[in-house]
């Protein structure tokens, strides 16, 4: 099948500053490989077949673009397509690279602030055969940022759970997509939209074939300093396989 992987990589990070006035988020280094976050994705659609990768980029692209080149060394071809005015946003960036014809039918994509490492393949294999116009990853649970306090009818704390995980269908910004759907979605949603907030909505308003897959592993959201400052060196590293050993 032809799938392209889109990687959105284009934010200012202004939730990482002072250190992304120096370095955009996504070449942010992380655990101890120290490999950036884009790097790690990169490398995961690679191995599970995913080699034609689109960079959707704006802030400090360059710099991305000057460590990745011309995708080679990961055994891949990358390209770059550059946010501006008039496409902004995650779903003006894709529309803007559906229009230079850098999409293959499926495109496969991933926030470049999320690691998780989903079964491409698998996924792929589920849209084709649900016929789908866009499959989105969906966790099994989610882990709630705040404490969660249970009430009386007096309004009296019972109850305090610090950062519970609940057990609700969540998105974690992954999803496949079938590119078609771009072309008439930018007649109704412009060129300044948003593809979880705005182009999913739409489809299914529109009575399109929208799945969820199911993942019950494990995911960072790596989007702000507060979590990346919490993630163990280990972590990321073991779930992408690699180990103290490895290069």
């Amino acid at each position: 099948m032809g799938v392209t992987g889109v990687i959105l990589a284009g934010g200012e990070g202004k939730r990482f500053r002072p250190y992304t006035e120096i370095v955009p988020k996504p070449m942010i280094p992380i655990g101890w490989p120290e490999k950036p976050v884009l790097e790690y994705i990169v490398e995961w659609m690679v191995k599970h077949g995913v080699k034609n990768i689109v960079l959707l980029v704006n802030y400090k692209w360059r710099y991305i673009a000057n460590y990745f080149g011309d995708g080679s060394r990961y055994g891949a071809r990358i390209r770059y397509c550059i946010d501006d005015e008039k496409y902004t946003n995650t779903g003006g960036a894709l529309l803007k690279a559906f229009l230079e014809g850098l999409l293959d039918d499926t495109a496969f994509i991933w926030y470049g602030d999320i690691l998780a490492p989903v079964p491409i393949k698998e996924i792929l294999e589920f849209h084709e055969e649900t016929e789908a116009d866009a499959v989105l990853v969906i966790t099994d649970r989610y882990r709630v940022p705040v404490g969660i306090a249970k009430l009386d009818e007096k309004n009296n704390v019972v109850e305090m759970r610090e950062k519970p995980e609940l057990n609700i269908h969540a998105t974690i910004g992954i999803l496949s997509l079938k590119t078609r759907v771009l072309g008439e979605a930018g007649k109704s949603l412009g060129t300044r939209f948003d593809i979880m907030g705005e182009l999913i909505p739409y489809m299914i308003k529109n009575g399109q074939n929208v799945k969820a897959y199911i993942y019950e592993g494990p995911w960072y959201d790596v989007g702000s300093l507060e979590r990346y400052k919490k993630i163990d060196v280990n972590e990321i590293p073991e779930l992408f396989g690699l180990r103290r050993n490895s290069s």
